[in-house]
């Protein structure tokens, strides 16, 4: 199983999927950037499951991953993909559909 990042009691209002490539500085760089953009933007409203596709191959079939760190929005719909190391705030907000 993946790891998942809770931040508060009841149902998130975002729920999110990270695949990355073991430990490798990009994965590293795109969670932490990502967990940064999460509180500054959603703070508490979200849930983020983190998939290493080294430990975990068989997701590799289920999902369509064309290049990693490769975030997806799950909920609500639509659902929206980002790929990269997740750096870029405006480019995440457009494309995840959370422009504020």
């Amino acid at each position: 199983m993946g790891k998942s990042d809770r931040n508060k009691a009841g149902p998130a209002t975002y729920v999110f999927t990270l695949y990355i490539a073991g430990a490798s500085p990009n994965s590293s760089r795109a969670i932490n950037n990502l967990k940064a953009f999460f509180e500054k933007y959603i703070k508490d409203e979200y849930e983020l499951q983190i998939i290493d596709v080294y430990q975990e191959p068989q997701v590799v079939k289920s999902v369509d991953i064309i290049a990693m760190p490769l975030l997806i929005k799950q909920l609500p719909l639509p659902r929206r993909k980002f790929i990269g190391n997740m750096s870029n705030n405006a480019k995440l907000l457009e494309t995840l559909n959370l422009a504020q």
